[in-house]
């Protein structure tokens, strides 16, 4: 029950209480409920360590076998601190059960919350021994159990601090940094993860290399290496899981390059969260491992480049060439050099761009004000 029903503290209890306190010579105060009112039932004075005086608790004239009690125990460090230990055997009424559980907070706010650091819930006297006492100390200290969603989270987490602290090193032992602080994300490749990449480079036609990543071995695998068209592509990309997709896209006559291999991280809605976190900690670095390759074998004249935007989609089955052209070209009417020197820019083929509707390129005009209010 609650203070509404009528379980209030008597003046005694709580003078008794406040004395306590405030002299600090009171190890327990029995708090029983008798005539719907918690009273004070005994006083025991400090006589050695709260481990020690816990055996005075064992005395059947203060505990009893079947009939609950609280008890507030004056803790050793801090001094000022209060454990309430709420003693509701197994064998009592389960009327009496109910009132001693339903009263507890009703206790604590009208002694004084704060004065109350812990608290430890008895069924038998054998909960408060010295031995019982250390194990709830052990069991406040030990990490709480986790639902399986939170524990899923605290693996990502894990995940992600192993990623960070991780060298790269591909087949060949090579190292790559994350951005100019230095932080290291990477994993070793399967070799034909990297000679997908190579023969893509190499290649003329549409094509699509899809990476994944072994999560047990944590190595980049070779997923996919199929020849499609953009409007095809959506077919070969995971749909259950997360992974790296290279679309090599040549464009038509006139554009230069000819040739761009596009980068997209495709992470369905499903994901899992540790999936999720690791593709998305290794992505940047695996993106630059594969624009320092490519350009080392296209060469100073590629035909084949890296384009520097980095696509990302949730759901696979949206991309398509109209997709990849909003994408790739959203933004601005050219697209910088992926080498990131100064070699220019790429224009977009006229198809790609996308018209306005009266087919004239148009200035951004201002929005106009509101208009002030009359007096």
């Amino acid at each position: 029950m609650s203070a509404s029903s009528g379980i209030t503290v008597t003046p005694d209890l709580a003078q008794q209480f406040s004395a306590a306190v405030d002299h600090g010579n009171i190890r327990f105060i029995k708090v029983s409920i008798r005539d719907e009112s918690l009273v004070h039932d005994l006083s025991i004075p400090i006589g050695g360590s709260l481990r020690e005086d816990l055996n005075k608790l064992q005395d059947h004239n203060v505990l009893q076998e079947d009939v609950p009690a609280y008890v507030l125990a004056k803790l050793d460090d801090p001094p000022s601190d209060w454990l309430a230990i709420f003693y509701v055997p197994d064998t009592a009424k389960v009327r009496d059960k109910m009132l001693y559980a339903s009263t507890r907070a009703s206790l604590l706010k009208s002694l004084g919350s704060t004065s109350f650091t812990d608290s430890l819930s008895a069924t038998s006297r054998s909960d408060i021994t010295p031995d019982g006492y250390k194990a709830h100390l052990a069991s406040r200290a030990a990490p709480k159990p986790l639902s399986a969603r939170e524990k899923e989270l605290e693996d990502a987490r894990a995940a992600e601090r192993a990623a960070s602290n991780a060298t790269y090193q591909g087949s060949s032992g090579r190292a790559s940094h994350l951005g100019a602080a230095g932080s290291k994300v990477g994993m070793p490749w399967k070799e034909d993860a990297e000679r997908a990449i190579e023969e893509l480079a190499q290649g003329m036609e549409a094509a699509a290399v899809v990476i994944k990543v072994d999560l047990p071995a944590e190595t980049f695998v070779l997923h996919s290496s199929t020849e499609v068209t953009a409007n095809q592509l959506s077919s070969v990309i995971p749909t259950d899981d997360a992974s790296y997709v290279f679309f090599a896209w040549p464009h038509p006559q006139g554009c230069s390059p000819k040739r761009e291999i596009i980068f997209i991280y495709s992470c369905p809605s499903d994901t899992p969260i540790k999936h999720r976190m690791i593709y998305s900690s290794a992505a940047v670095v695996f993106f630059r491992e594969v624009q320092a390759k490519i350009q080392a074998i296209s060469g100073p004249d590629p035909s084949t480049v890296l384009n520097a935007r980095k696509i990302e989609t949730s759901d696979p089955s949206e991309i398509n060439e109209e997709f990849l052209v909003a994408e790739v070209f959203r933004g601005s009417p050219s697209v910088s050099d992926p080498s990131g020197g100064d070699g220019g820019t790429q224009t977009p083929p006229t198809h790609m761009r996308t018209p306005l509707a009266t087919g004239e390129d148009k200035k951004f005009a201002k929005p106009r004000g509101p208009a002030r209010r009359r007096p």
